[in-house]
C-alpha cells in the first residue's frame, strides 16, 4: 500500500558517504487508505538536503554510527518520550 511520511522529529548525524547524511526520523506513515502508523526510519539527504529513500531502505555503515544517532536523538529529548505521547 502507498503511503507518505510526515517527518515529525529528525536528528542529522555528520556521518558522511559522497556527501550524503545519514538521518534518524519519527514519523507518520499516512496511507492511501486513510490510515496512519507511527515509526522510526534511518535515511540519508544528498547535498542538496534532499531525501533520498533508496527503496525504503537505508545503509547504515556501522554499529557505532547507528548507535551515535540514538544517543542524539535522546539527548534531544524525543526518542524515549515519544511513544508515551
Amino acid at each position: 500500500m502507498k503511503s507518505r511520511v510526515k517527518i515529525i522529529k529528525e536528528v542529522p548525524k555528520n556521518i558522511f558517504h559522497k556527501d550524503w547524511k545519514l538521518c534518524f526520523q519519527w514519523c507518520q506513515y499516512i496511507y492511501e487508505n486513510g490510515t496512519s502508523e507511527f515509526g522510526y526510519r534511518f535515511i540519508w539527504r544528498d547535498e542538496l538536503n534532499r531525501l533520498r529513500p533508496q527503496r525504503g531502505q537505508a545503509r547504515i555503515p556501522t554499529f557505532k554510527e547507528m548507535d551515535t544517532l540514538l544517543d542524539e536523538a535522546k539527548i534531544d529529548g524525543w526518542l524515549e518520550k515519544i511513544e508515551k505521547v
